[in-house]
């Protein structure tokens, strides 16, 4: 939707005085991760990327004392005076949280007229809602000339969905979509929060999407429960080796200690963040060097663990990534938080369009779904337009 689109949506649901300020435009982009996945809220790093699917937003301040948000996909309008959690309108909560954190820091936003639309897929793990987030975070300080740095509406925009929201999410999502690059994809230490860009460039390779249509809710979903377990696994774990930092500098004989008293699910849940640490370090290393063969192992490698170990894949994913395999790809796992949404597969350029028909045709016949094909580009974080 362009700006001209979303100019007539906002005119036209939200009344105006000669007064009003001009209409601005922002978009923020989707995201994936190609490796380093449920790490980031363990001090691991990861290596997302910004695509070009996004979330578009017009607004403008309005004279008013209310917040006036229309959602021109689902046609639902809501004005509010007062914040407060929405929990027939749950969408409107991630406006709200960016709303609140902001007076946390002491920047009242003052009432404006803001219209959303978006393309980026709704429970397939590409990260819709922490977009929403940037979004907003990033044309409140635009509009009121807060001139708030990138890094800092990420760590905004999380802790709105973590505080206001109630999803107790990690920082890369709304690292990336804030810092974004063009071709580039980033090494993001979640722990120290530095990061480097890393230009994303496979000879005769190309990275694609299967949407598995399994919507996920990470906060009707495990999501909380597997942050806990590793939380609690880190806890026992530092008790016996008070120079952890984190679990992911852990080592794997350190979960088989029995002196420090990790129990079965806690044993699985670590074993898959300090497994993804040394997938990770190998990862960087052969994008580097251009090795797309090698890279794939690793995915395929990736979502094993996810499966098997921290049990957030699904039976419609595991599918598609062993037809995958099956018919030679180079490599393909899960990506987000799991329990659906879609799959990362990387493989030799031109084949995606035949492999796509053949695995349709047999994901239909067991699940009677229709997944879906998406291709992407790596893009620009949050931005005016």
């Amino acid at each position: 939707m362009d700006k001209e689109e979303l100019t007539k949506i906002l005119k036209k649901e939200f009344s105006s005085s000669p007064e009003e300020e001009p209409i601005r435009f922002f978009s923020a982009p989707g995201r994936i991760n190609l490796i380093g996945e449920h790490v980031d809220y363990a001090g691991g790093i990861v290596l997302p990327a910004a695509i070009d699917v996004s979330i578009r937003i017009a607004i403008r301040k309005n004279r008013g004392s209310f917040f006036r948000i229309f959602s021109a996909e689902s046609g639902e309008k809501i004005e509010a005076k007062i914040i407060a959690y929405n929990s027939k309108s749950p969408w409107v909560n991630y406006v709200f949280g960016v709303i609140e954190e902001f007076r946390k820091l002491g920047f009242e936003p003052d009432p404006f007229d803001l219209v959303v639309w978006g393309n980026i897929p709704q429970g397939a793990g590409l990260s819709s809602s922490a977009a929403f987030e940037v979004a907003i975070a990033y044309a409140l300080s635009e509009i009121h000339s807060w001139k708030i740095k990138r890094e800092e509406i990420a760590l905004l925009g999380q802790r709105a969905e973590n505080r206001f929201v109630g999803v107790n999410c990690g920082i890369m999502d709304q690292f990336i979509i804030s810092t974004g690059k063009v071709g580039f994809c980033i090494s993001l230490d979640t722990e120290t929060l530095k990061y480097e860009y890393h230009e994303i460039h496979l000879d005769d390779a190309e990275f694609y999407l299967i949407d598995s249509k399994v919507k996920h809710s990470l906060k009707d979903s495990a999501y909380n429960e597997r942050r806990m377990e590793v939380e609690s696994a880190f806890s026992k774990i530092k008790k016996g080796k008070p120079s952890l930092k984190n679990l992911y500098q852990a080592e794997l004989e350190d979960l088989e200690n029995e002196s420090f008293g990790l129990n079965p699910i806690e044993k699985k849940r670590a074993k898959h963040i300090v497994t993804e640490r040394l997938r990770t370090s190998k990862a960087i290393e052969y994008l580097k060097n251009g090795n797309a063969e090698i890279v794939g192992e690793i995915l395929f490698e990736c979502h094993n663990s996810l499966s098997k170990d921290y049990e957030v894949s699904c039976e419609e994913s595991d599918f598609i990534v062993e037809h995958l395999r099956k018919e030679g790809v180079l490599g393909a796992r899960m990506i987000g938080g799991g329990f659906g949404g879609c799959v990362l597969i990387l493989d030799k350029n031109g084949r995606k369009d035949i492999l796509f028909e053949k695995i349709k045709t047999l994901y239909r016949k067991e699940f009677r779904k229709e997944p879906q094909l998406y291709t992407f580009r790596i893009s620009d974080g949050v931005k005016e337009f």
